[in-house]
């Protein structure tokens, strides 16, 4: 079973009722994970991060949003957001060293937009998955909250990052 990683974004403000809260995927492809031990390296690329959807509370609504908004939301990740054009890669570079049979605890540092910053959380191992769930500050890398409408419609300074991996691949 391949690799999925999904990222959560929060909608705010004013006219925050118009707006959508975001799920993306990363596609396989732009997902490479290499584990030597406890050693730990994660490469995404940037540019494989694709819209599923607008969340409607716990659950995906495909259909909330039609190609059009899909592609500007994806053009303005790409360009105001991550600069993919200068920053081509996310890596995640540390240890993942077990607790016990299911836990492992995961220390290293994260580098978003050329900038690296510490990052520890817990992953649990299910069968040959490894799964977690990290919630990131995007402001900690430097990245400020994105903003519409001077403000009334912005994302929060928090976003969600689900990660379901193969040990085997």
């Amino acid at each position: 079973m391949a690799n999925h990683i999904h990222v959560f974004t929060y909608k705010e403000g004013l006219l925050s009722r118009v707006a959508h809260d975001l799920r993306l995927h990363v596609e396989p492809r732009g997902i490479e994970v290499k584990r030597s031990g406890e050693q730990v390296t994660a490469t995404m690329d940037p540019t494989a991060l694709i819209v599923d959807g607008a969340m409607s509370g716990s659950q995906l609504d495909d259909g909330a949003l039609d190609e059009r908004d899909r592609r500007k939301i994806v053009e303005t990740m790409r360009r105001e957001i991550l600069d993919t054009q200068r920053f081509t890669s996310i890596r995640f570079t540390g240890k993942a060293v077990a607790r016990g049979e299911r836990a492992l605890d995961v220390d290293g540092e994260l580098e978003l937009v050329g900038v690296r910053r510490p990052l520890a959380f817990t992953a649990t191992r299910e069968g040959r998955r490894i799964r977690a769930r990290v919630t990131l500050q995007p402001s900690r890398w430097g990245i400020r909250p994105y903003k519409a409408l001077a403000g009334a419609i912005r994302l929060q300074d928090r976003l969600t990052v689900e990660i379901d991996l193969d040990e085997s691949e």
